[in-house]
């Protein structure tokens, strides 16, 4: 790993740890904030690499869940592992190669993997009508309200892919990335406030298991704008500034 990267990795941290503690107004729902800050690491994952972006994102969330809420092992098991699976994501995508098939098979088979992960808690597990964090649905509406997203995103990427083909690999990556580590927090979070719920804890009561995909429509919908708004024309910004980057992200691709 070059010096560079390194340098990098504690930039992105950095940057992402403070404007997340800034941006994320103390809005949070099932113990996930409203995440602007996201487009951060996904725009240093394209510039200089997964493993930047990755990590980058990784040591960020957690100096910020510090600030946050204090609890080191529920940033350890979901906030940064899933910012780091999300982030190298992006990263990897964005510097691959893609074609119709490729994106085609990506859509599909990511989304059976979300769906299939997010929605077993809700079907096989007690039946209940949710009234939780304000939110009172039943569990159609919410099954019918993750279907709706992960419906959406697929729409988004190919649409991205289709008129956008300079921003393709980077629209696909974004939101399989985010996909991935939006359902990986979703999972976590609902874990880990059934073991370490109390009255003087972050969480003071077990999150109901058909409250997942309310957790994971909120993380993806609340970061995938900034992601797919704000990203390109930064990261358009950087590539005028310092035309190196995108010759050394050619030369990758060529490679791969």
């Amino acid at each position: 790993m070059k010096t560079s990267e390194v340098a990098m990795m504690g930039v992105c941290a950095a940057l992402y740890a403070v404007v997340g503690r800034l941006t994320d107004f103390g809005v949070t729902v099932g113990g996930v904030a409203f995440w602007p800050a996201a487009v951060i690491p996904a725009i240093f994952a394209v510039l200089f690499g997964p493993w930047t972006g990755g990590i980058g994102a990784a040591i960020g969330i957690f100096i910020r869940d510090m600030l946050f809420h204090g609890d080191p092992l529920l940033s350890l098991s979901a906030g940064v592992t899933a910012n780091f699976v999300g982030f190298f994501v992006i990263g990897y995508v964005s510097r691959t190669n893609l074609d119709w098939k490729k994106i085609s098979i990506s859509a599909v088979i990511g989304s059976i993997i979300i769906a299939i992960g997010l929605l077993l808690p809700t079907i096989l597990l007690p039946t209940e009508s949710v009234a939780y964090f304000n939110f009172k649905l039943s569990s159609l509406e919410i099954i019918l309200l993750f279907v709706s997203t992960v419906v959406a995103s697929s729409l988004i990427m190919m649409i991205v892919a289709r008129f956008w083909p300079e921003w393709r690999n980077y629209g696909v990556g974004s939101i399989i990335g985010l996909g991935l580590g939006s359902a990986m927090i979703a999972i976590v979070v609902w874990a880990y406030s059934l073991v370490f719920f109390s009255p003087t804890g972050y969480f003071k009561a077990p999150i109901p298991s058909q409250f997942i995909p309310i957790i994971f429509v909120w993380t993806f919908a609340t970061e995938i704008p900034f992601i797919l708004l704000l990203g390109p024309p930064i990261i358009r910004a950087c590539y005028k500034a310092y035309p190196s980057l995108r010759i050394s992200q050619k030369n990758e691709l060529r490679k791969g």
